[in-house]
């Protein structure tokens, strides 16, 4: 896999330029999500689902214990409970053979989305800085929350609007996101803090943060941009069936991102 600077770019540039060295390299014509399964995942089917059926792109499962993932142009680490989150939260899985070569895929320039306790493995795996601690009530939360999009130049957010509040689900109990100050300010100053917890106005209250993470932090990316980590669930709020969909232009917006690198590299 190629570790040139061009590989490192932010894949917001990498789409504007047409530069993209990952995909180049692989010489491909289609592009192809993969969902990782780790023991103890619960969210794996539904994330398969939105990724197949709703945004209707090809979609295969990966096994924790799978050491290749080159066929794979996006990988999606779900929410769940793996390794019955043991230790700490992701604190196992972050060991599996499988993540050796997600990080290989990330520093190479592909996109790698975690989701909850995607999230808390990214962080654990040194791929996100900081680290997901117990809620502040010390309680599982199951509810609705209001997140506004604080960054749109990201291959998982140019669907959104800067600003734009979305409806999305959190089930966590440890969501709260911690990290040191020059991390913070290091985040905040490298506009790599992507999604806030706020109210129904938009505004980053801490009455609207329910779980008391850091600055209101819901999701941040690597100074790449092409990792993202976020505690809510996108993928459990993709189709008007399930009563909202504002999580749909996420996987869109990665479908789109892929498609137009494809398309600039042909």
């Amino acid at each position: 896999m190629l570790t040139s600077a061009s590989a490192r770019q932010s894949v917001f540039d990498v789409v504007q330029s047409g530069t993209s060295s990952y995909l180049q390299a692989k010489r491909l014509n289609t592009m192809k999500f993969g969902v990782v399964i780790f023991p103890g995942s619960n969210c794996d089917h539904d994330t398969y689902h939105v990724i197949s059926k709703v945004i209707g792109q090809p979609v295969d499962f990966i096994w924790h214990k799978q050491e290749d993932v080159d066929r794979f142009d996006a990988i999606i680490l779900p929410g769940g409970f793996s390794y019955g989150d043991y230790l700490r939260t992701g604190a196992i899985a972050r060991f599996s053979p499988v993540m050796r070569a997600v990080t290989e895929f990330a520093q190479a320039g592909g996109l790698v989305l975690g989701i909850c306790n995607g999230f808390q493995i990214l962080c654990e795996a040194g791929l996100l800085p900081g680290v997901l601690l117990r809620n502040r009530d010390l309680k599982f939360i199951c509810e609705h929350v209001n997140v506004r999009v604080e960054q749109t130049n990201t291959a998982f957010t140019n669907g959104y609007a800067p600003g734009q509040v979305l409806s999305l689900p959190v089930a966590h109990g440890d969501g709260n996101y911690f990290c040191d100050d020059a991390t913070l300010a290091e985040l905040e100053a490298e506009n790599r803090i992507i999604f806030r917890y706020c109210d129904a106005a938009g505004n980053a209250t801490d009455a609207a943060n329910p779980n008391g993470s850091l600055h209101n932090i819901a999701g941040i990316c690597n100074r790449e941009r092409n990792v993202l980590g976020l505690m809510p669930h996108p993928e459990r709020a993709s189709e008007s069936v399930l009563g909202c969909k504002d999580g749909r232009a996420m996987f869109l917006s990665m479908a789109e991102s892929l498609r137009e690198m494809i398309k600039l590299r042909a």
